[in-house]
């Protein structure tokens, strides 16, 4: 276990820790690639314990996800994937094949003294190893088991297999994603990040902190918790999908385009794209000032919000060229000023560059064992009294079995030697 180097952390106060928020909290993470360790990592964030179940020898499937690979303080890669340092840190690793009788004693002995299980195996394949949750609640009745798998528990499709790309497909984000079709390279297209896990591996957060209030302060119980990547990309159609369903409308694909406001967009400077959203009537107004052509403020195509949707096209013929005209610096400085809403179109460089984002201190570095600075993505969540910690970086495969079997569950050096001998863990 190694502690923060995060230059960015540097506040007086930091010097001794405060436990976190759920720091009396401990979790049993059995998930694997991205929503349920994307979860877990949240609440490890947050202060809890949280014990990574992984496979003997093999791991997490997102420990061979690669590339990028983590470089090495000599530039040269190492095994560690970009993406299973992103969701795993904070966590311990211990390793058990939960397909021997062994393996399987280990895990309910662990489930004892765990609030909360976090799993996305296949419908009814813990089940057959009598870790389901009628199982471990009996052994552990405060239990919180989180399941989270593609289509949920029930339904037609609830034993298929899937991915975030099949979800995006599905729910409906993709036909809703892209340029319209009458403009080149127009279609639905997938968004860039696997963002089905994202917002399953947030609702299951809220999720077991749901459960988890409701069991210490109503119930005194724990509860089964049934998470679907799709039902929770669905769920973040948001407004797209309430839109469609008040008024029999689809959506259609505008690209950068917003279907309720005008201008808003994404616009060709001379050096370089920038995104403008022009939200209200008085921001236009500064917006057109700001912009040497304060006339179309006045002009009845354009005096209203749904006038400008209206006639965007003619809209954007007088906008287009003067964007075009000087770099995007410029523009950015001018339109800022005049107070509307307008940025950049970053690229990773920039992104790690920007001032705001550096202030914000959304990059953290964390010893390695082949790095000593190792940056990670921070938790944007600032607590004013129990801030974040960072204090492990993403485990090695089966770094902490033995320290959690003889600390924990208080086994021998015998027993553990046992049951390594026996390919257990």
């Amino acid at each position: 276990m190694t502690s923060t180097q995060n230059s960015a952390q540097t506040h007086p106060a930091a010097a001794a820790p405060v436990a976190g928020c759920l720091s009396h909290i401990r979790v049993l993470d059995l998930s694997r690639v991205f929503a349920g360790p994307w979860a877990g990592q949240m609440l490890a964030d947050l202060g809890a314990e949280v014990i990574k179940v992984e496979r003997p020898e093999t791991g997490d499937d997102s420990r061979r996800l690669g590339p990028p690979f983590l470089r090495d303080d000599q530039g040269h890669e190492t095994r560690d994937t970009g993406f299973f340092l992103s969701a795993n840190r904070n966590k311990k690793s211990v390793t058990v094949d939960i397909s021997k009788p062994a393996g399987q004693a280990v895990i309910r002995e662990l489930v004892k003294s765990c609030d909360v299980l976090i799993e996305n195996y296949k419908v009814g394949d813990l089940a057959r190893h009598g870790l389901d949750y009628g199982a471990l609640s009996a052994i552990n009745p405060r239990l919180i088991y989180c399941s989270i798998t593609g289509f949920g528990q029930t339904g037609p499709y609830r034993k298929l297999p899937g991915y975030d790309s099949i979800f995006q497909g599905m729910s409906g984000l993709m036909a809703i994603t892209g340029n319209p079709d009458e403009e080149p390279g127009g279609g639905p297209q997938k968004v860039g990040l696997i963002v089905s896990d994202l917002v399953t591996g947030m609702y299951a957060s809220i999720a077991m902190l749901a459960a988890l209030e409701h069991r210490d302060v109503v119930s005194g119980k724990g509860q089964f918790i049934d998470l679907a990547l799709l039902d929770s990309q669905v769920a973040s159609l948001s407004h797209a999908g309430v839109g469609y369903l008040v008024s029999g409308d689809a959506p259609k694909r505008r690209g950068t385009v917003a279907p309720t406001g005008s201008p808003s967009q994404m616009y060709q400077c001379a050096d370089g794209p920038i995104m403008l959203v022009v939200g209200n009537n008085p921001q236009f107004g500064r917006l057109s000032a700001a912009m040497g052509v304060p006339h179309l403020a006045s002009d009845e195509r354009f005096v209203t919000n749904q006038a400008r949707i209206k006639n965007r096209g003619a809209l954007n013929d007088v906008l287009i060229p003067i964007f075009a005209s000087k770099p995007k610096k410029h523009w950015i400085e001018t339109i800022g000023q005049a107070g509307v809403p307008c940025g950049p179109v970053n690229d990773m460089n920039e992104v790690f560059a920007d001032p705001q984002v550096k202030d914000r201190e959304m990059v953290v570095n964390m010893k390695h064992p082949q790095r000593d600075d190792m940056p990670l993505l921070a938790n944007p969540i600032k607590f004013s009294g129990t801030p974040v910690q960072y204090r492990m970086r993403p485990p090695d495969l089966g770094e902490h079995t033995t320290e959690i079997l003889s600390t924990l569950l208080g086994f021998s050096k015998g027993q553990i030697q046992e049951l390594r001998l026996a390919g257990v863990i």
